[in-house]
């Protein structure tokens, strides 16, 4: 539970701040300047503005770490999903080891833990579901990054966007399998001893169980493909808008290469790509079953921060052409 709570605060300290800056208030307007000079990058970002700031490009560092990250915690745990299915019998030798290493007191044994109960095993295979949709996000991002988007040589982020980007693509994952981070972080240790031990030549090789692996994915319940099917409205709307943003600038090294992006959902909004990762981010809600408090918390703060930049990117648009169409909304058609 140390490890959730750690994640729901950090959720709601980086969610407070922007939702205080969004109340219209008098008293409030340095602080919303203060707030919307870190969020500012790209072209909402002054080219002479480089103190405290890192060129756009390194947006690129976000992909790298949440591919990797992503793809180590679905790697484990979708193993430990499958190891605790079927009925394990004896007690782990090994477990015992690296509990001494650890210095943990708590004996790992799959037979008489908590694990072997089926509420347990269906919502480790949930996790495993989560996990799979963020990693369908987080793969089409990097190659974007590298062939899709254009970054002028000029343009900038703030450093606190940049860390608030490393500590999101860190945090995100993890809250889709926080409650079970310990358990699966325990059975790695319990591999990596038995490893030590045995060493590589008296380690059991068994044959890949694909349909092992796939099977209990199968007999999830109807919610989560509802919300399977929500992220895939996001991710294919998402993967549009950027289609058409990166064709916007057809010379990187032109920093003022810039001109009105339409098709998709830019017939109504100026920042569809930030409400599809809104829609990507309400189906992992959904496939979560609705009752994480920390997927919630991630999803709340998702949408406060996309909402903040769209309005920073509608408002620039406005300044920068004057034949932008008027009945556009930020983020959210029709509303805001």
């Amino acid at each position: 539970m140390m490890l959730v709570t750690l994640l729901r605060t950090a959720w709601i300290a980086g969610t407070l701040p922007i939702l205080l800056a969004c109340i219209p208030s008098p008293k409030l307007d340095a602080f919303h300047n203060l707030l919307l000079g870190f969020a500012k990058r790209g072209k909402t970002m002054h080219s002479s503005s480089r103190k405290f700031t890192v060129p756009q490009k390194y947006f690129i560092h976000f992909y790298i770490l949440a591919v990797i990250w992503t793809s180590i915690l679905l790697a484990t745990t979708w193993h430990y999903a499958y190891r605790i299915t079927p009925a394990v019998s004896e007690p782990s030798l090994y477990s015992s080891i690296a509990n001494h290493l650890t210095g943990s007191s708590y004996v790992f044994s799959l037979h008489k833990s908590h694990s072997s109960s089926r509420d347990h095993k269906y919502c480790v295979w949930q996790s495993v579901f989560m996990l799979v949709l963020m990693e369908v996000q987080v793969v089409p991002r990097l190659f974007e990054s590298l062939y899709v988007f254009k970054y002028s040589p000029s343009a900038r982020m703030h450093i606190l966007g940049y860390l608030t980007g490393l500590f999101f693509y860190t945090a995100a994952p993890l809250s889709l399998c926080g409650k079970y981070a310990p358990e699966i972080f325990k059975f790695v240790a319990d591999l990596v001893a038995e490893f030590v031990i045995k060493g590589k030549d008296r380690m059991q090789v068994a044959e890949f169980d694909w349909w092992g692996h796939l099977y209990p994915l199968l007999h999830l319940r109807w919610y989560i493909w509802i919300g399977g099917a929500i992220f895939l409205w996001g991710w294919i709307h998402q993967r549009r808008c950027h289609t058409i943003l990166g064709s916007l600038r057809e010379n990187e090294e032109k920093d003022e290469d810039y001109s009105i992006p339409n098709g998709d959902w830019f017939k109504y909004i100026s920042s569809p790509h930030y409400l599809a990762e809104i829609v990507i981010y309400a189906g992992i809600v959904i496939a979560s079953g609705c009752s994480d408090v920390t997927i919630w918390l991630l999803f709340v703060f998702a949408v406060a921060n996309l909402a903040f930049a769209a309005k920073e990117t509608h408002n620039w648009y406005l300044q920068k052409f004057d034949n932008y169409p008027k009945d556009r909304t930020a983020i959210f058609p029709f509303i805001y």
